[in-house]
C-alpha cells in the first residue's frame, strides 16, 4: 500500500540527519517506530522473541528490515512480494527476514530471486543456486544472477509479483554483482509499473566515493553503468541514482513507478561497520571479515593479474601473492608509507583458484587504521611496485573477449589503469587520472544521498 507522505516543511526542517530515520517515498518521508520490536511472526522461527528485541538494543544502526520488522511488515500486506535477498537479509537476532515473513499472517511471498551465491548462499565465486524450491519455506527461488531485465520481467510476471523488495548487504564496490541484480531488477519493475522497496543496510565502507568511473565501453556483469569504483553509497542510495539519472537513459524504460527506501536508522557517512554495532553475516564466501571489506575495492584488483587475490585460503583478498614474488614487495611498499595499513611478507597455498597447491610467496595487507584506509591508494601502489619488481608480473586475460581482453579493464572500467602501469607511471600519477570525473560523480550523486 502507499505509505502518507510527511509534509514537505516537516521533511526539509528535519535535513539529512531527519531523513536517517524515515521510510523515504519518492520525495517524501514518513516516520517510523523508533524503537524496533519482535517481528510479527517471528517466535516461531527463533523460538525467543526477546533475542530480537535485545540483539537490536545493542546495535547502534537499525537496518531498513529491522525498522519493517518493528511494524510487523505492515507497509508490505496486501501485496503479492518478489524479494531478491541472499544470507545477509537478516533480522536483528539472525533471523532470515524471509523465514521471518514468510511465518506472518497477511504477508505474501510469491517469489524469491537469488543473486550471485545464491539465496542461501551456498555457491562460489561466479554461480548461483539456480531455481528450486526452498526446502524451509516451501517458496520458489528464482535464480537471478546473470539475469537481465527481459529476463527477471518475465520471472516477475511468472510469479504474479506486484511489489519487489530488495535487501542484500553490498560492500560498497561497483565490481561487486549484487548492485547490478538489482539494477536490473528496477528495470524490470519500471517496465511492469511494479513497486520498488529498498531495505536499506549501511555501507560497511564509508560514505566517501573513490576511484575511476566506469566507461560505456567496459561494461559488463561486474559494472553495468557509470559510477565510481568505491561508490560510498548505500543500496537505497543507489537505487534513487539509478531511479534518476541512469534508467530515463534505457530505451523504454520510465523509471520505476513507486521506489520506497527504508532507511537505516543511525547511520552516518564517516561510519565503517565497527561503528553500526551490527553482526557481520559474509555477503559471499570470500568475504569474510569487514576488514576484507574495506581493502575489497582496491584489492579486489588483482582477479585482473596473475597473482593470486587470496581465493582457496581464510584472507581473500588480503593475502596477495604468487610463486614468483618475494620479501622485496612488502619492504619496498612499507617504505611508501601507505596510510592506515602495513604490509607483512606472507607465505601461503590456496586450496583452489589461482597458483592451486602451489607456494606463493606476497603479502598480508594488515589494517592498522581503518579510519585512514584508501584501498584503492594501497592497490595502485601494490599493482606498480609489482610491476617493477617481477617480470612474472602480467595481467589476466580472457580469451572469450577478444575486444576487451583484460579482466583488469573490466573492474576497473576502462584500459587506463592497464596502461598506464605498463608505461610506467607511478601510483600518484594513476589516482590523479580520475580526479575529475570521481569529483563530477560526487556532484551527480548528491541529492540521492539520504545519511548525513
Amino acid at each position: 500500500m502507499p505509505l502518507p507522505p510527511l509534509p514537505r516543511r516537516n521533511l526539509l526542517g528535519a535535513g539529512l540527519g531527519g531523513l536517517a530515520g524515515a521510510v523515504l517515498v519518492g520525495d517524501t518521508a514518513r516516520a517510523v517506530p523508533a524503537t524496533p520490536t519482535a517481528p510479527t511472526g517471528s517466535t516461531g522461527a527463533t523460538g525467543a522473541a526477546g533475542a530480537t528485541n535485545a540483539a537490536a538494543a545493542r546495535a547502534r544502526v537499525t537496518t531498513g528490515a529491522q525498522r519493517l520488522a518493528g511494524e510487523g511488515w505492515s507497509s508490505l500486506t496486501g501485496t503479492r512480494l518478489g524479494i531478491i535477498t541472499n544470507p545477509t537479509g537478516t533480522l536483528a537476532d539472525l533471523t532470515h527476514l524471509v523465514d521471518a515473513m514468510a511465518a506472518t499472517p497477511g504477508v505474501t511471498i510469491a517469489g524469491v530471486f537469488g543473486p550471485e551465491h545464491g539465496f542461501r548462499g551456498t555457491a562460489q565465486a561466479g554461480a548461483s543456486e539456480g531455481t528450486s524450491t526452498d526446502p524451509r519455506t516451501g517458496l520458489t527461488v528464482y535464480d537471478a544472477y546473470g539475469a537481465k531485465a527481459t529476463d527477471l520481467e518475465a520471472r516477475f510476471r511468472e510469479a504474479r509479483v506486484e511489489t519487489v523488495v530488495f535487501d542484500i548487504q553490498d560492500v560498497g564496490a561497483r565490481f561487486y554483482t549484487y548492485v547490478w541484480t538489482m539494477y536490473h531488477a528496477m528495470y524490470a519493475a519500471a517496465r511492469l509499473g511494479l513497486r520498488f522497496v529498498v531495505l536499506d543496510r549501511p555501507n560497511p565502507v564509508g560514505g566517501a566515493a573513490r576511484g575511476p568511473m566506469l566507461t560505456a565501453a567496459y561494461a559488463t556483469g561486474v559494472g553495468l553503468k557509470p559510477i565510481a569504483m568505491q561508490h560510498g553509497m548505500t543500496v537505497g542510495e543507489l537505487a534513487r541514482f539509478f531511479n534518476a539519472e541512469l534508467l530515463p537513459k534505457e530505451d523504454g524504460a520510465p523509471r520505476v513507478p513507486q521506489l520506497d527506501v527504508v532507511v537505516a536508522s543511525g547511520w552516518r557517512r564517516r561510519h565503517l561497520w565497527a561503528d553500526t554495532g551490527l553482526p557481520w553475516v559474509m555477503p559471499s564466501p570470500n568475504m569474510p571479515t569487514p576488514d576484507t571489506a574495506l581493502l575489497y575495492p582496491g584489492t579486489g584488483l588483482f582477479e585482473g593479474t596473475v597473482l593470486s587475490e587470496g581465493r582457496g585460503t581464510t584472507r581473500p583478498f588480503e593475502l596477495i601473492g604468487a610463486p614468483f614474488v618475494d620479501h622485496r614487495w612488502a619492504a619496498a611498499l612499507n617504505d611508501r608509507g601507505l596510510r592506515g595499513v602495513r604490509l607483512r611478507e606472507a607465505y601461503f597455498t590456496p586450496t583452489f583458484g589461482k597458483h592451486k597447491d602451489a607456494v606463493c610467496g606476497g603479502v598480508q595487507v594488515h589494517i592498522t587504521d581503518r579510519d585512514r584506509v584508501d584501498a584503492i591508494a594501497v592497490a595502485a601502489h601494490m599493482l606498480v611496485e609489482a610491476k617493477r619488481l617481477y617480470p612474472g608480473f602480467a595481467w589476466r586475460a580472457d580469451s572469450y573477449d577478444a575486444a576487451r581482453p583484460y579482466w583488469v579493464d573490466k573492474l576497473s572500467g576502462s584500459a587506463r589503469l592497464r596502461t598506464m602501469v605498463d608505461s610506467g607511471a607511478s601510483a600518484d600519477e594513476c589516482l590523479a587520472a580520475w580526479r575529475d570525473e570521481l569529483a563530477a560523480f560526487e556532484r551527480a550523486r548528491r541529492p540521492h544521498l539520504l545519511y548525513r
